[in-house]
């Protein structure tokens, strides 16, 4: 392929690839900084050998992609703050029976949970040892109390304790995803026992921070409603924490999700914007430079604002280099910009890599530059209105060529009506975009005219009711679509090979389109033949109990859940879909159960039971039955006890402690995760 041809295309691969190694296979940091090193140098005196001798070498090119492979290496060690050798985990044993006078700085707020408020903190200090490293800080919620603001400084005394694994089959890995944000364990505490400490030291984010607070405070009088509220932050601030379940449903379900996440969208709105305000200072000496250098602060400033997000960090950083080759009349390939921001912020960010929200971004920007000229030209008009809506029609089709198999990878739906959300909102985002922008420097100028903010806010609220209304047309909406890692590749294969036969209709072309769709069938085949398995998984369920018997794509779920919490329960939502489940079926729960020539016996809150006519090889305890277990396992002598989440953790405690006693296997939902009988 062309692209290909691309020096800066081909050395951001080597450094995805290097950074995806270091990832994936744990190289120490001084292996890798010496190797790296070692590569630089090798390549430097290649460079001095072949410059003079005005020749191509194989070799050169080689050394070029190996030492930058390694570099990608080095760059991921380098940001592992695990490897730093004052990191917590090294110098502290972490003990989660035992309380540590932990000091810490808030560095973001994340949106709450059910029960706590959730902040990302720095450890600064374990005991009287200095440290760095960050945490996840749990606090209970406290409706009387104000939450901690970032860059503050406060100790609490409290255990260190692990992030806990996923306990259900197919259940999003919430640890895996902050252990990509370097962060490996939690802190539960309330905010009765965390005390403030005076510091004056403040960072860039705790900057932003108190911005952001100022600006709310000042909009607070105007009587914005709550949601209108919330997507003035997440449109203009980047915050999108206050936003309800229920208006985040409506975005995510109408294929509108991306309007509330600064992206390119966004600040592309704003570069213009920004070009045509600042005009004026191009008379001045020096005006381009000038103008050139204002654009780039105003632009970081905002992207600080709005959290420095892998988003709309990408953005900038894209729109920086256009801005430039723009004001410097330079011509520029748009695939060349994509890599060289790409390379920048995986140097700076290279967890960033691993973030929906960037893959997602550039995936779009390529297919957009990729596609919409093709789809542009299939049909052309001479009124401009309607010109102007095909060109907004071709962006979001094209991007769904690039953001339709990831996004089923991560989301499994698909909001067949995306298009209506689009062409409803975008032509008026620059719009929203430029009016909010006044409203917030009026506000903070306290000079923001009570009209204005009344429309401001009428037009936010427009915006969310079409929003609402596409979302609500549940039978243009695809749910609980399975979808593989390898069908996210072959489908960008084909996707690719379409592409290849637009450019050149010949053989060859029509050819690797045909290979591609017959790998895309030994895919589903081979999908097919990995999913024919049985099962039998008791899996964890707080106060409720919950039993599946899998044979090969269909199943039986046993439970005593009532119909609506079945319903929205997404535990078993979750194994239908990343098992490729065809047909399943309900049933009360049962008492015994055959799973492979095994007998699994269920003890309920009854406490009563019968083996005189066989012996089961696994006994489930659930609902908190009063029973003597010691008895149970002399008279019966299981492999395995098993103690579901429906039961009392007293109960669970005194059975754990017999089962120890006797040397028995307990198997504890709540802390090893569902119970699988293959």
């Amino acid at each position: 392929m062309k692209l290909l041809n691309f020096t800066l295309i081909k050395l951001t691969l080597c450094l995805v690839i290097g950074i995806y190694i270091g990832y994936y296979i744990t190289i120490p940091l001084q292996l890798s900084l010496y190797t790296s090193l070692s590569l630089v140098c090798l390549l430097f005196l290649c460079f001095l050998y072949l410059k003079n001798k005005f020749k191509n070498s194989i070799w050169f090119g080689l050394i070029t992609f190996i030492t930058t492979i390694s570099i990608g290496v080095l760059t991921h060690n380098l940001h592992d703050e695990k490897q730093f050798y004052n990191h917590y985990t090294k110098v502290v044993e972490i003990d989660e029976s035992a309380s540590k006078e932990i000091t810490f700085r808030i560095r973001k707020q994340l949106k709450p949970g059910n029960y706590y408020n959730k902040y990302i903190i720095d450890i600064l200090k374990v005991d009287s040892t200095i440290v760095n490293g960050k945490s996840l800080l749990n606090i209970e919620k406290d409706s009387t109390l104000r939450r901690l603001k970032t860059d503050d400084i406060y100790i609490t005394y409290s255990p260190i304790k692990d992030l806990i694994n996923p306990l259900n089959p197919n259940q999003f890995n919430y640890k895996n995803y902050l252990e990509k944000q370097y962060i490996y364990h939690q802190i539960f505490t309330n905010q009765q026992s965390v005390y403030k400490t005076k510091s004056k030291s403040n960072t860039i984010f705790g900057y932003a921070a108190a911005l952001r607070n100022t600006i709310n405070a000042k909009l607070k009088p105007y009587n914005f409603a709550p949601d209108e509220l919330a997507i003035i932050n997440a449109l203009l601030l980047g915050q999108r924490q206050d936003i309800s379940e229920d208006v985040y449903n409506n975005y995510t379900n109408a294929g509108a999700i991306h309007i509330l996440a600064v992206s390119g969208l966004h600040v592309g709105i704003i570069l213009l914007l920004l070009n045509v305000l600042l005009k004026p200072l191009e008379r001045l000496k020096h005006g381009k430079s000038i103008k050139i250098l204002c654009i780039l602060i105003l632009l970081w400033s905002f992207a600080i604002i709005a959290g420095l997000s892998a988003s709309v960090t990408r953005a900038v950083t894209m729109f920086s280099i256009v801005a430039i080759a723009i004001n410097w009349k330079r011509p520029t390939n748009i695939y060349n910009t994509l890599a060289i921001s790409i390379f920048i912020l995986l140097l700076i960010k290279p967890m960033f890599l691993f973030d929906v929200g960037f893959q997602l971004s550039y995936l779009a920007v390529i297919a957009i530059v990729t596609f919409q000229p093709i789809l542009y030209k299939l049909w052309s008009t001479k009124i401009k209105p309607l010109d102007y809506f095909w060109q907004i029609f071709t962006v979001t089709v094209s991007a769904q060529f690039g953001i339709i198999p990831v996004s089923l990878y991560y989301f499994h739906q698909f909001p067949s009506l995306f298009f209506i959300s689009n062409l409803a909102i975008i032509p008026f985002l620059g719009l929203i975009l430029g009016l909010g922008i006044l409203v917030i420097v009026l506000a903070v100028l306290n000079s923001l005219p009570e009209f204005l903010a009344n429309f401001f806010g009428s037009t936010i609220n427009v915006m969310n009711l079409i929003v609402a209304w596409v979302s609500k047309q549940e039978a243009f909406l695809f749910r609980d679509i399975p979808f593989s890692l390898a069908h996210v590749l072959n489908s960008y294969l084909i996707v690719a090979s379409l592409f290849v036969l637009n450019k050149k209709r010949n053989f060859k072309s029509l050819t690797f389109m045909l290979i591609t769709i017959m790998v895309f069938q030994g895919v589903l085949i081979y999908t097919k033949y990995e999913t024919s398995n049985k099962q039998f998984i008791v899996f964890h369920k707080s106060r409720y109990s919950l039993i599946t018997e899998k044979s090969n794509r269909n199943m039986i779920v046993y439970h005593n859940l009532d119909s609506t919490g079945f319903k929205n329960d997404k535990v078993i939502k979750n194994y239908r879909v990343g098992n490729f489940i065809e047909s399943f079926k309900t049933d009360s729960l049962e008492s015994i159960y055959k799973v492979q020539n095994k007998m699994v016996l269920v003890v309920d809150s009854l406490g009563v039971y019968n083996v005189t006519a066989f012996k089961p090889n696994y006994v489930l305890l659930r609902n908190s039955p009063k029973i003597n277990l010691q008895r149970l396992i002399d008279s019966i002598q299981p492999e395995v006890i098993i103690a579901d989440g429906s039961n009392y953790k007293s109960y669970i405690k005194r059975w754990k402690a017999t089962c120890l006693k006797q040397k028995l296997p307990f198997h504890q939902t709540s802390e090893k995760g569902a119970f699988i009988i293959e």
